[in-house]
């Protein structure tokens, strides 16, 4: 990337840490126990399943598409884990099952993105209805419980006083920004978004590539969606409901551009906590729920702004 990417990438990041720690004072300050270990705790469980979300979101996002289908998938691979738990399928082959499911629906979307062309925004829209309706089919519309004592660990354990849920998504973050930023599939998904015209002259199969990173989002989806399940101590097929839109908000807030090219595992990590920071905070404060999404939308709409902003201050520059 350019210097001057890179630095404006920096500055991006450093001003969403220093609002993330202003909206938390003054939540401190209006909203008692804010600052509460259990609160803390609390925020950073509200925002584990997103933030594993986030990450693959954010190489879909970076690689300049999008990807609507990730609720659906929760809901459709917690159900199918919690199915094969309930029928005493080992831990292993469960945790594969789910991996499996989600990285085939991402298989899929790559490939009707990669090879047949269809939009993105199309193809995932279109295995979100799909993913819930099998999420409902295989469940027979009911919550699947009757779990073994194990299928609870990684949703409701704690290392060393830290929930399983969150030491997951730093393990996801940590990972995901090493492949982003250290490998060379990483390289090539930042050319994908930034100039894909250069990048097939270079030679890099843009398609296979594309195919990928949204077969790499399924899996994590997967993953996601199983852990979710965990902590809910069964499979539920409308659970997820909207993840979606709040995973993009998380991604684009942590200043990842939509027309890709730009974007770090880091900016969505605050991103994400951020978000999870403002609604925790509203709630404590006791903010209407309708007031909270209309606050949400407003924050939307600023880094969106702030995003286009800053690309033309860049090939101003240029």
């Amino acid at each position: 990337m350019p210097r001057f990417r890179v630095t404006r990438q920096r500055v991006a990041e450093y001003a969403l840490v220093a609002a993330t720690l202003v909206e938390a004072a003054v939540f401190a300050a209006v909203a008692p126990g804010f600052l509460s270990v259990a609160n803390l705790l609390n925020i950073a469980m509200s925002v584990a399943i997103t933030g594993i979300l986030a990450v693959g979101m954010t190489a879909v996002i970076v690689s300049g598409g999008i990807d609507l289908s990730v609720g659906s998938v929760v809901a459709l691979t917690g159900v199918a884990g919690a199915l094969a738990a309930s029928h005493g399928i080992p831990a292993v082959l469960v945790v594969l099952i789910a991996l499996g499911i989600g990285l085939a629906t991402g298989a899929v979307s790559g490939a009707l993105v990669a090879w047949a062309r269809v939009p993105a925004f199309v193809a995932t829209l279109a295995m979100l209805t799909a993913a819930r309706g099998l999420a409902f089919i295989v469940s027979d519309g009911r919550s699947i419980g009757g779990m073994p004592p194990w299928f609870g660990v990684l949703g409701r354990s704690a290392v060393l006083g830290v929930p399983g849920p969150v030491t997951l998504m730093a393990a996801v973050m940590l990972l995901g920004a090493l492949v982003l930023t250290q490998t060379a599939f990483g390289r090539h998904v930042y050319a994908v978004g930034g100039n894909p015209v250069a990048t097939w002259l270079a030679g890099i199969d843009i398609r296979r590539v594309t195919w990928m990173i949204y077969a790499l989002n399924g899996a994590l989806a997967g993953l996601a969606g199983l852990a979710l399940a965990s902590r809910l101590g069964a499979g539920v097929p409308n659970a997820g409901n909207q993840y979606e839109l709040d995973v993009i908000a998380a991604v684009v807030v942590g200043g990842t551009s939509l027309s890709g090219g730009r974007g770090t595992i880091a900016g969505t990590l605050w991103g994400t906590m951020f978000i999870g920071v403002l609604t925790n905070g509203l709630n404590l404060a006791d903010v209407d729920p309708y007031v909270q999404k209309i606050a949400l939308g407003v924050v939307i709409v600023v880094a969106v702004v702030a995003d286009q902003v800053s690309r033309r201050w860049g090939e101003a520059t240029t």
